[in-house]
């Protein structure tokens, strides 16, 4: 580790692309045929992707990569994954890789970007919700299948999808330290221990998805969305559901 600030910048040639498929295997422990291959790293940087790394020195700590869609004939961005070495973790430094995101897309006026998420995961939530100003109001059970990653559990690949409208009310007061106040209709609760389950195989973490996912799943067709985000002194979470008040949709339901 060197004394110096990581660089943050996107990626060039095949080295560096090869050092991020390297990367999401050090971070997941993925088998090999869960591993995004090199080729659709070197395509995202072709078709209006993105693929940005985090730089000690000469050496990648760090990426997010993403893809170009359309919904509703207006182009957004899927972030499809993003890394941090576990050494660089609790640094901040994947809030200023997502930040690099969000002006590479508004310099290029995209207003959206997209990422799936685990809703078991309290830190990632914590990042999501509160530290980028994301929303959620779509729940995808099982969206990738079973996964080789140990950090899976052996779970189900629940996800929620995060929705980042980059010039959005909500996310310039997010990013300037002002967290907007929200009503609250609902709260969706993740233990603490929820990390120890999955690792040990306990069966009540598959009860507690199970749980979450039907809560979800009946608050988004209420019309609620996750707002906030709360971490007690136990790093227990809480996913805090109501109206968003800014009408920023492209008209679809695509998931």
């Amino acid at each position: 580790m060197t004394d110096s600030a990581p660089i943050i910048r996107a990626c060039h040639g095949i080295a560096e692309l090869e050092g991020c498929v390297s990367l999401q295997k050090e971070v997941w422990n993925f088998d090999d045929v869960d591993l995004i291959p090199l080729r659709l790293f070197v395509v995202a940087t072709k078709i209006g992707g993105q693929v940005i790394g985090a730089f000690d020195g000469d050496e990648l700590i760090g990426f997010a990569m993403s893809i170009p869609g359309t919904r509703g004939g207006n182009p957004y961005l899927h972030s499809h994954m993003l890394a941090v070495r576990e050494s660089f973790r609790n640094t901040g430094l994947g809030r200023k890789l997502k930040l690099a995101q969000r002006d590479d897309a508004l310099g290029r006026s995209i207003r959206l970007i997209e990422w799936t998420f685990d809703p078991l995961e309290i830190r990632n939530a914590w990042l999501n919700i509160e530290r980028l100003g994301a929303i959620a109001r779509r729940y995808n059970p099982n969206q990738y299948g079973m996964s080789s990653s140990p950090l899976q559990g052996g779970l189900p690949t629940d996800r929620l999808v995060a929705e980042w409208w980059l010039d959005s009310r909500r996310v310039e007061s997010v990013l300037a330290g002002r967290p907007p106040s929200a009503k609250i209709d609902e709260r969706i609760e993740v233990p603490a221990s929820i990390y120890e389950m999955k690792k040990s195989g306990d069966p009540r973490a598959k009860q507690i998805q199970g749980s979450n996912r039907t809560a979800f799943q009946q608050a988004f067709a209420r019309g609620l969305a996750v707002l906030r985000y709360e971490r007690d002194a136990e790093m227990n979470g809480s996913f805090l559901l109501g109206r968003w008040d800014e009408d920023l949709t492209f008209g679809s339901s695509e998931t």
